[in-house]
Parts: structure tokens; C-alpha cells; sequence
């Protein structure tokens, strides 16, 4: 499926490097399990990866470095270092948004593994895979035990995001936003000031943007007109600008979980004032970034400070 490109504004997103960032980094490194698909048709699995961080690919048998293969990683990773069972990846720089390089990897027994290696996944504000222990024999102790991990993690993560639907539940701000996704905008004390629609090759989108009595609001409709696969999503950000890590507060609500194709769906994001002003008591603009399930950017949205009514 194809990204959508910046509304509104041609932005070039550039991250600059920072001790701060790196420490931000290094919080969102990965030890993930991949298990291999059991059919050499299936695709190939990704391995995210950012720059100046190492990205280490562990395996249950000595690697083949003679038959270990990187595609055009010159001037992107320094040399791949392989031995052992591990693999090890370290870029010069950040991939660019699209970019995946094959890496086929042979393990002395003859398995092969094939890999596309792509920039860092969007979720919660930078997927990075510093660690990636693979199987084929699913059956395998370390397997298992690297599965447990895996499970206790994801339950960890489930339990948080629990609590915090259960604190949203109870937010007028939340409150608003079920009723933008349910088309029930008459029932709430937004205005519509803009609109816009954009269409490519697989998602026809439409953009509503709201001002209203001490908050803003966006309507995102998406009508997924792929037919391969379903959209989800990945992720929704509100930032200072669309360079900034600094997180706003917002309200965001789904009508639906997935769009499959042909169906359409819509997004509602409420923000309230306190989200635009500064240290200083001000107000400042505001970037929405929307991503895709792939971690790809789906759509972004400048929100001016002055949808604020007063």
C-alpha cells in the first residue's frame, strides 16, 4: 500500500542528533522473537533498524558468512559483521522512509533466511530492533522460552494501555471524539473550518479540521480502495512540529479496528487547548502524524493554534 504524502504543507522531516535523542533512543530498542513463516512464498519478514544503533540477528546455528548475503548496504551500514550465530547490522545513517534492502542469510546446515531491512517503525515514537532472535524449528527450547518473553512483555504493555483506556473512558475529551467518529457532530461545540480530500492508488482520504470553545478537532476519513489487504493502525502523534519528539496530549477514537478493502473508516482526534500552549503560557502550532500498520506516515495534519476559540 502506498503512504500519503504531507496535507497542506511540502515538509521535509529531518531529525537532528542530540545526546537527549539518543537517550529517547535507546528506551525504544526492541529484543524481539521472529519465528520464520513455514512457506518460503510468504513475505519476507522486516528488521527495523536506525542509525547509530547496532541491530544484532541471533540464530540457533553457526551463519555461513560465505553464503550471507547483504544487497546494496554500501554507504548505507558499515561492513556486516558475521559470525557465529549472529548477524550484525550498523547503519552510517537513517534508511529513508521506503527504503528495504534484502539481506539473505545461510546458516552452515544450509538454511536459508531472507530478510528486508527497512527504517524504524513509527510505534510509539521509533520501533527499533536492537536484538532479534530467529527460529525455524518452532519446537525448540530457546524458541519457547524466547516466545515467554515475548508474551510476558506484551502482557505488560496490555495491562498499561488498560489503565489508561480505563482513565480516557471518563474525558470529555473522549467523549467528543466518539461522537466525531459517529458522524455526530451536531452534538458536539465544533465548527468546521477546512476540508480537504486527497486520492492515490489505494486510500481515498478526506480531511475535516474543527475549531471550537477552548479546543480543536480532526475528522480523518479513509476509504481503503487497495484490494490485498486491510488497513490498521499503527499509531497517531501530535507534536510541536512534525520534527519534534515532544508528545502532546490528545483524544483519539476509531470507528472500527481495520478497514478491509473497500470498506472506509474514520479517525477522530480531539485536542484540548492545554495541548497547544508552551512552557511559557502560550499557544503553538501543532503536527498530527497518522501511520499505517507497516509503520509507513498515512497522513499528516498542521494544526494551527488559532482553531482554539477563546
Amino acid at each position: 500500500m502506498g503512504t500519503f504524502p504531507l496535507l497542506r504543507y511540502g515538509l521535509l522531516i529531518v531529525l537532528m542528533a542530540s545526546p537527549a535523542l539518543a537517550r529517547d533512543e535507546a528506551e525504544k530498542l526492541t529484543i524481539r522473537t521472529l519465528k520464520v513463516p513455514a512457506h518460503p512464498g510468504q513475505e519476507a519478514p522486516s528488521i527495523y533498524v536506525s542509525w547509530q544503533v547496532v541491530t544484532a540477528l541471533r540464530f540457533e546455528k553457526e551463519v555461513d558468512p560465505e553464503k550471507t548475503k547483504f544487497l546494496a548496504w554500501e554507504g548505507r551500514f558499515e561492513t556486516p559483521l558475521v559470525g557465529g550465530k549472529k548477524v550484525v547490522l550498523e547503519p552510517l545513517r537513517d534508511l529513508d522512509d521506503g527504503e528495504a534492502l534484502p539481506l539473505l542469510v545461510t546458516l552452515v546446515d544450509g538454511t536459508e533466511f531472507t530478510f528486508l531491512v527497512k527504517p524504524k517503525r513509527r510505534e510509539d515514537w521509533g520501533w527499533i530492533d536492537y536484538q532479534v532472535n530467529v527460529f525455524k524449528d518452532h519446537d525448540s527450547y530457546n524458541e519457547i522460552l524466547s516466545s515467554l518473553y515475548d508474551s510476558l512483555n506484551r502482557e505488560r504493555k496490555l495491562s498499561e494501555e488498560n489503565e489508561r483506556f480505563k482513565k480516557e473512558e471518563n474525558s470529555v475529551d473522549h467523549a467528543y471524539a466518539i461522537l466525531l467518529a459517529n458522524g455526530q457532530v451536531k452534538k458536539t461545540p465544533f465548527r468546521r473550518v477546512r476540508f480537504w480530500r486527497s486520492k492515490n492508488e489505494d486510500m481515498d482520504t478526506r480531511v475535516e479540521v474543527f475549531e471550537g470553545p477552548g479546543k480543536a478537532a480532526v475528522v480523518i476519513h479513509l476509504k481503503n480502495t487497495y484490494y490485498g489487504e486491510s488497513w490498521k493502525l499503527d499509531g497517531a502523534y501530535l507534536t510541536r512540529d512534525f520534527t519534534s519528539y515532544t508528545a502532546r496530549p490528545f483524544a483519539l477514537r476509531m470507528d472500527r479496528n481495520e478497514i478491509a478493502p473497500g470498506q472506509s473508516g474514520k479517525i477522530a482526534v480531539v485536542v484540548d487547548k492545554s495541548a497547544f500552549q508552551t512552557d511559557q503560557g502560550q499557544l503553538a502550532d501543532l503536527a498530527l502524524q497518522i501511520f499505517r500498520g507497516d509503520g509507513l506516515l498515512q497522513v499528516a495534519v498542521a494544526m494551527d493554534h488559532t482553531l482554539v476559540r477563546q
